[in-house]
């Protein structure tokens, strides 16, 4: 599925601007694939790669013109073969059927191109400078023309190249299309024997629109199918909508080609570490450690719903905010378990100072962030109110739009609890302690059962409170399993995707370790 219909005609040159020599093209697609194979430019000049590479792009799509495999026909004529097919081979198609309405803007791009930023021309790529998107764009842009120019040189080179089909029409134009549709529509599936997952489309259940709810989607291994429940109870000539998953706009505009309004799982990504130079770095880490979270570079997320942060986030954040004596309490105090373990919960603070200076510590670098925008909020929607744009042109700058509100709701949000926590702190009110609190008394276990060997190996040693937090993790604690990593389990408290804090929140943490370029704010006390 993806272009006009099923039925295939290749154009004999119809339209080409002239003929173009096997070695002139050649030559352009070497300057390409040199040009995408070189090293990440640095910071301000990655705008420049991008038009130099779509200059070189645009050139070969310009002798290239005439080419390409198109196909005839209307694609709506060709649905119930399309339904006819997938019957044929067990698809399940009792109760829906394929049409066409003013609300289905997926199907109606999709006869012959997408709106992923690989279809933005230039400058509608340049509303998304700024934006943290904008270096995920770049990067799509120059793999897909990087692994089109590869692909070229093997059908023009290989030894059996004239007997390859596409040898004569293989453009990039084509090769666009062809990952525009696997990136939009691929799905995770398990395999045969059910060992692992692998990648693969799925034909009519791949034509739901997205909406806001929960995943209804799922695999029967013994019927070798994907199987759907209804997200809600739709009434005759409404159309299906899923949920795609817990993804950001970010995500949905540079994979999917579309931007959804109401996200209730939009977000911006913020890159926190604890400098190397902090004068409490070897004890900071291995808090961090114990409790599943990377010390330095880590990518988190600031949300678009109440609270802003996840209980990750909080809990970095808290023991990057901490003195010496509360690191000291988290890793070799009374209750040190219950303190690693409620990092994450927001009803029970560090200190009320902890709370007043991570709060103030966020709000600063959730403004500092809104400072790299060239634009502000009100310039944003006023452009779109004044403006007679493009459908990606609105795109880019609602993405851009979004990711400044969801800072400026982080900001008011950080300064509230900043004041809140300040007037506690003032009025000497009493700092809630999860071993008195009632989640405690339910649980009804000997503390010391729970500890894990690093910690009682620490309690031991109490009164060597200088020694390096390092030196107490030997070779017993190894071999029980207690390692810091990704996955490592420690008291309940796994890595990011699972929420520290389920008490107060059902939310699982979405923040991606996605190797995104933002600035990683390493900030020495």
């Amino acid at each position: 599925m993806g272009k006009k219909s099923r039925v295939k005609t290749q154009k004999s040159g119809t339209g080409a601007t002239a003929t173009v020599s096997p070695k002139e093209m050649l030559n352009l697609i070497s300057e390409l694939l040199q040009k995408c194979s070189s090293p990440t430019p640095g910071p301000g000049k990655e705008w420049e790669e991008y038009v130099q590479i779509r200059s070189l792009v645009e050139k070969i799509r310009k002798k290239q013109k005439g080419l390409s495999v198109v196909f005839e026909g209307k694609r709506d004529d060709y649905f119930p073969e399309l339904m006819k097919w997938a019957t044929e081979n067990g698809a399940s198609t009792e109760g829906f059927e394929i049409a066409n309405s003013f609300w289905l803007p997926y199907i109606q791009t999709l006869p012959s191109e997408y709106d992923t930023p690989l279809y933005f021309e230039e400058d509608e790529v340049q509303y998304l400078q700024s934006t943290q998107a904008i270096h995920d764009v770049f990067s799509q842009y120059k793999n897909t023309a990087r692994q089109y120019a590869y692909f070229y040189k093997v059908t023009q080179t290989h030894p059996n190249a004239s007997k390859l089909p596409l040898k004569d029409s293989f453009t990039y134009d084509d090769y666009r299309w062809a990952v525009s549709s696997v990136m939009t529509r691929q799905n995770q599936i398990p395999t045969e024997d059910g060992s692992r997952v692998t990648l693969a489309l799925i034909p009519l259940w791949d034509m739901c629109n997205h909406t806001n709810g929960l995943i209804t989607t799922g695999y029967n291994l013994e019927d070798d199918r994907c199987e759907c429940v209804a997200l809600q109870d739709f009434k005759a000539g409404e159309q299906i909508y899923i949920f795609y998953g817990t993804r950001s706009n970010a995500e949905f505009v540079i994979h999917s080609g579309f931007f959804f309004d109401n996200n209730s799982h939009d977000r911006v990504k913020i890159k926190l570490g604890v400098s190397k130079s902090d004068r409490l770095y070897a004890m900071k880490a291995e808090v961090l450690a114990r409790a599943g979270i990377p010390t330095s570079s880590s990518v988190f997320a600031l949300h678009s719903t109440e609270p802003p942060i996840s209980a990750q986030l909080l809990a970095f954040l808290r023991v990057f905010c901490m003195t010496e004596e509360e690191l000291k309490q988290h890793l070799i105090g009374e209750h040190a378990i219950d303190k690693i373990f409620t990092l994450g919960n927001s009803e029970f603070p560090v200190s009320w100072e902890n709370e007043v200076k991570l709060w103030t510590f966020l709000e600063a670098r959730a403004s500092l962030l809104l400072k790299t925008y060239k634009t502000t909020v009100e310039d944003d929607k006023s452009f779109l109110e004044t403006h007679d744009l493009t459908s990606h042109a609105v795109m880019a700058i609602k993405l851009r739009l979004g990711e400044k509100e969801i800072l400026e709701k982080a900001v008011k949000s950080a300064a509230a609890s900043r004041e809140y926590y300040t007037k506690q702190m003032a009025d000497g009110a009493p700092l809630p302690k999860y071993e008195e609190s009632t989640i405690a008394l339910l649980e009804n276990t000997v503390a010391d059962s729970r500890l894990p060997i690093v910690l009682r190996n620490l309690e031991d040693v109490e009164e060597q409170r200088d020694l390096k937090i390092g030196e107490a993790i030997d070779a017993e604690v190894a071999e029980n399993g207690f390692v810091n990593g990704e996955n490592s389990l420690f008291n309940g408290i796994k890595s990011e995707s699972e929420n520290l804090n389920k008490e107060k929140s059902n939310r699982k943490t979405e923040d991606a370790k996605e190797s995104s370029s933002e600035s990683t704010y390493e900030v020495k006390e």
